[in-house]
């Protein structure tokens, strides 16, 4: 396959990996799967994992060092503690508005308070539209009290407001993919299995072993490990900006998926929220501008 090829490939691998993230989080409030649990799942099968790779390849350096245990404490156990939490009071429509509709926002709002870097154009539009569908889906759901927001809407915003800020430092030390999801998944589960074991009362025995398999295999190995890898693969193929906006489109597809599928809600309001907070994060003016660019410079070559 063509490099371009294998780009839509990766991408694809992980839009399933991320929209079944949305889906599979749900399947928690069905499972009797606790977030505390799942936690110390997701992080202990991940640390079984990489941990015997890193002595093979003797690269645990880069663990010995402050920021490893700063993202870990943010990317890893804070937003998987606040979004699972979350996914187990709110419809999947809801994270789609509020959790990945919101991190664009609040990631260019903590690169600007951490390290000073303004809005740009797009920034700014975005924002517009994405208050602007807030503002008509509340309007809205003043005149329909079963979709009103509550606990697990501003889980999923404080969710975002993690990830943004970890996205930031993420890019701002430049760390591989490789230490980096490293860094989450060890640090996690050095700082927080110790604590779940002798502090946090265990529900396991409410949920079937089929499902805590299914649970702890998904997001230990696919969510931390695969769609990280494919992740990277695609923007080295494709680019950052086409790779974050396709893949950007798979937890709103998911939060379609399940209104059928989990028997979820959709009304009018949590519909506009749907498309503009979609519209805000995929900035699709950007591809219709690309792609006029790319026709001109094509024009200018046969001339």
């Amino acid at each position: 396959m063509t490099a371009r090829t294998q780009g839509y490939l990766f991408v694809l691998i992980t839009m399933c990996v991320w929209g079944g993230f949305t889906i599979f989080s749900r399947l928690n409030l069905h499972w009797h799967v606790s977030a505390w649990d799942l936690v110390a799942m997701r992080f202990a099968i991940a640390f079984l994992i990489l941990m015997p790779i890193l002595i093979y390849k003797k690269d645990l350096a880069f663990l010995w060092h402050p920021r490893p245990v700063i993202l870990a404490l943010t990317g890893g156990l804070a937003y998987c503690l606040t979004v699972y939490t979350a996914f187990l009071q709110a419809p999947a429509a809801h994270a789609a508005i509020f959790l990945n509709g919101c991190i664009p926002l609040c990631t260019a709002v903590a690169a600007y308070l951490l390290f000073r870097q303004p809005f740009d154009k797009h920034t700014w539009l975005s924002l517009s539209i994405m208050l602007s569908a807030l503002a008509l889906m509340s309007y809205l759901m003043l005149h329909d009290q079963a979709s009103a927001l509550g606990l697990g809407d501003l889980l999923f915003f404080i969710s975002a407001v993690w990830w943004g800020i970890f996205t930031v430092l993420l890019k701002q030390w430049k760390l591989s993919a490789w230490h980096s999801m490293a860094s989450v998944a060890i640090w996690s589960a050095i700082i927080y299995l110790p604590i779940y074991i002798l502090f946090i009362p265990k529900h396991f025995q409410e949920a079937e072993p089929l499902h805590l398999l299914i649970q702890g295999l998904f997001h230990g190995v696919l969510v931390v490990i695969i769609a990280t890898l494919t992740y990277v693969a695609a923007i080295e193929r494709l680019g950052a900006f086409k790779t974050g906006s396709i893949v950007t489109l798979a937890p709103f597809m998911a939060a379609v998926i399940a209104v059928p599928l989990l028997d979820e809600p959709l009304n009018a309001a949590i519909a506009c929220g749907l498309v503009g907070m979609g519209v805000g994060a995929l900035q699709p003016w950007r591809w219709f501008k690309k792609d006029a660019l790319s026709q001109q410079l094509a024009q200018q070559k046969q001339d």
